[in-house]
């Protein structure tokens, strides 16, 4: 069913659905939302199961006519978003009729929102997910003039997210990690260099990864034969800065890792911008679990 035509498709927008698992063998990496509580909550709004394909904006800038009636949720990044030119919130259900226009504009605070339709998008399925790596050309952005399709077109009970429940988006952010094995080759003094001072989020930041800036982390790795990656991963570069890796990540990769970012906390990181900071602070494995556990638990009991 024809849902929208993409009157403006802003700088990157995506189908996502909750990643591509069990292919990393093959070389494929899991895509899927890079701010998963935003992404979850944005279908829930609409009544739709958490993991329905839905669209990642990035920055914003996406206009929309609408071809048949429908709910939508738009959640994640602040970004003005209208109706027919009259102001509409976020983090709540919206009904639109047939010819209406959504215009979604550019964020204010942070750097992807989700838009979320009853019923969710049809898209193309590789390797049993929608979700779209550009890199791996599975799917492509949205484009201007292109229709949008949905399995299904109806309205839902409304919903909102209270304001105490949406994320502040603040420009500097505490990111929890894991350490891995890998840590053993970092000194003591090289550990406490990461996680004293904050580091600024370079221009070098998209879907694969963010590259930070800061303080130099020395390591006693001098040769490393790759090995796979996980989501999350801190990797020390070979002038000592930290990258972590994010959904769109290469499969393996050859530099050390100091540990990995926990999930609720990835979340944070993307939604900043170059210039923002971060700053780590590590935590047990037994605490990373738990936290990973209330993190999907509060998810699944939004509403």
């Amino acid at each position: 069913m024809n849902l929208f035509t993409v009157i403006q498709a802003g700088p990157l927008t995506t189908y996502q659905d909750l990643g591509r698992y069990g292919h990393m063998a093959k070389g494929l990496t899991e895509g899927g939302p890079m701010d998963a509580r935003s992404f979850a909550i944005a279908n829930q709004l609409v009544d739709n199961d958490i993991d329905k394909t839905a669209l990642e904006i990035t920055l914003g800038g996406l206009s929309l006519k609408c071809l048949a009636a429908c709910s939508i949720a738009l959640a994640g990044a602040f970004c003005p978003i209208t109706v027919n030119n009259k102001p509409q919130p976020m983090w709540k259900t919206l009904h639109l009729k047939k010819n209406d226009q959504l215009n979604i504009g550019f964020a204010a605070l942070g750097a992807r929102a989700y838009l979320a339709v009853s019923g969710g998008f049809l898209a193309p399925v590789w390797f049993d997910s929608s979700a779209t790596v550009v890199r791996e050309e599975m799917g492509k952005p949205i484009t201007k003039g292109q229709v949008l399709e949905g399995h299904e077109s109806y309205h839902t009970t409304t919903k909102s997210l209270p304001y105490l429940q949406q994320p502040s988006m603040k420009p500097h952010v505490e990111l929890r990690f894991v350490k891995g094995y890998q840590a053993k080759h970092f000194s003591e003094e090289a550990l406490a260099v990461f996680t004293r001072q904050p580091y600024k989020l370079s221009k070098q930041i998209d879907r694969m990864g963010f590259r930070l800036e800061g303080e130099k982390v020395p390591t006693s790795i001098r040769e490393l034969y790759s090995e796979g990656i996980a989501k999350g991963s801190i990797q020390i570069t070979g002038e000592g800065q930290p990258i972590v890796m994010m959904r769109d990540r290469q499969t393996i990769g050859g530099y050390p890792k100091l540990g990995a970012v926990i999930s609720a906390d990835l979340d944070k990181l993307a939604q900043l911008t170059q210039g923002a900071t971060v700053v780590f602070n590590p935590i047990s494995a037994d605490e990373s679990i738990q936290l990973y556990r209330d993190y999907w638990q509060s998810i699944q009991t939004t509403f």
